[in-house]
């Protein structure tokens, strides 16, 4: 068997000192996570993190900066996650779309407040990566490349 990793985009999503998070089914119960997912079969990032985000919160997301490229694994005996963490705007939010599966709710929540929800974030990137997005990481959007269909790349 090949090991692969699992390839999965997020997004920290900031408005007035809060952030976006969704909370969700898992099999150890209702955890806290930014919106986020794995990348499909034939969608570039970018558009992976707007499907992602649209499909978990019913906002219209558009990505402006690269907060981090982050490979977890919580054990040995568990997958291990590339996860591309994007950080951007909302806007056109549809409060009468429904979530994806396993999403209850979305919450707007200050850092300190994610802080006080540690033991139901679903990794911790969840909190690492908004930490990141307040110490000022920010990269272009330009760093990202895809080349998909290319039939004539020589």
């Amino acid at each position: 068997m090949v090991w692969k990793p699992h390839v999965t985009v997020a997004a920290i999503i900031e408005q007035n000192n809060r952030f976006l998070l969704v909370e969700e089914e898992t099999p150890h119960g209702l955890q806290f996570n930014q919106p986020a997912g794995h990348f499909e079969e034939n969608e570039d990032l970018i558009n992976a993190i707007k499907r992602e985000v649209n499909e978990e919160t019913a906002w219209q997301f558009e990505p402006e900066h690269l907060i981090a490229i982050q490979l977890w694994r919580k054990t040995p005996n568990h997958p291990t996650f590339i996860r591309v963490c994007f950080s951007g705007k909302c806007h056109d939010h549809n409060p009468d779309q429904r979530l994806d599966e396993g999403i209850v709710a979305t919450h707007w929540l200050t850092r300190d407040e994610i802080a006080l929800h540690i033991n139901r974030l679903r990794s911790p990137l969840v909190l690492s990566s908004v930490d990141d997005y307040l110490s000022g990481h920010r990269y272009p959007l330009s760093l990202i490349k895809s080349y998909l269909d290319l039939e004539n790349y020589e």
